[in-house]
């Protein structure tokens, strides 16, 4: 998720489509577009969060079908190559919510932010408010779903199975990781290098190749992660949607991660 600063949007307020996406829990007694009509960030325009999510469920903001969000953003007046800033006056950060709906339906990510802080910030900053509601051009917003970012109850459930297969087998890895150490270390007496501090390490990411150890059950197991489309779990080819591959997504050689009951350590990474 990207993020702009109150200053850089003090600068641009006529140049990007605002969105307030106030939202709170029913605990609060508070209503965003009540709050929204008595003071929002100049050209503003409200997003209800309630209103704009699936209506036939007992759960709560659900994705509603791709027809109705391009009705709703059509009549935001917002077009397909605007540049979006959204923020909240919310304890639960309800504009991220609004700007995974708008990743989601193909908005280009590089032209979708959320303010740094929200209104609390905002108005903390002495910065111009107002109770002004903004005049709104209906356009002909045209969406398309990356059906990739929504995973349903079976896929996580297989997920699940595949992460606690993954975490209860020795993959039978122990001649590789022999391999691996040896050629590090004659790598290592015969090309002295120089030190490598913490921030030049490399991260964990897709395509990086990362043994584990688990510390929890004394094995130790190789994992590649990878796209989607390339998943292969009984090779070690897991995405960062795993729940090995997220923990793992960022870390550095020597670190430990969790994952559910298992503590993994990177011994190395490719």
């Amino acid at each position: 998720m990207s993020l702009v600063e109150t200053e850089w949007l003090q600068k641009n307020l006529d140049s990007v489509k605002i969105i307030d996406c106030s939202w709170h829990m029913p605990q609060t007694k508070r209503n965003g577009f009540d709050e929204y009509k008595k003071q929002h960030i100049p050209n503003a325009i409200f997003f209800d969060l309630d209103d704009n999510s699936k209506k036939n469920t007992n759960l709560p903001h659900m994705l509603i079908e791709i027809n109705s969000w391009d009705k709703i953003i059509s009549k935001m007046g917002i077009k397909n190559d605007d540049k979006i800033i959204i923020y909240d006056n919310s304890d639960v950060i309800s504009s991220c919510r609004c700007w995974f709906n708008f990743i989601y339906f193909g908005h280009d990510p590089k032209l979708i932010y959320v303010l740094n802080g929200g209104l609390k910030k905002w108005i903390k900053e002495k910065r111009k408010i107002t109770n002004d509601l903004t005049d709104i051009q209906i356009s002909n917003y045209k969406s398309f779903e990356k059906k990739e970012l929504v995973k349903n109850k079976e896929v996580t459930r297989e997920m699940k199975e595949e992460a606690d297969e993954l975490s209860s087998q020795n993959l039978d890895l122990s001649k590789k990781i022999d391999e691996a150490r040896i050629e590090s270390i004659d790598k290592a007496v015969k090309e002295p290098s120089t030190p490598v501090t913490n921030s030049e390490m490399p991260v964990a990411t897709i395509g990086s190749s990362v043994i584990v150890k688990n510390l929890t059950k004394e094995t130790e197991h190789n994992f590649e992660l990878v796209n989607p489309d390339q998943v292969d779990p009984k090779n070690g080819k897991i995405p960062l949607t795993n729940p090995i591959g997220k923990a793992l997504e960022g870390a550095k050689e020597g670190d430990e991660v969790k994952v559910g009951a298992n503590l993994f350590k990177i011994l190395k990474l490719n």
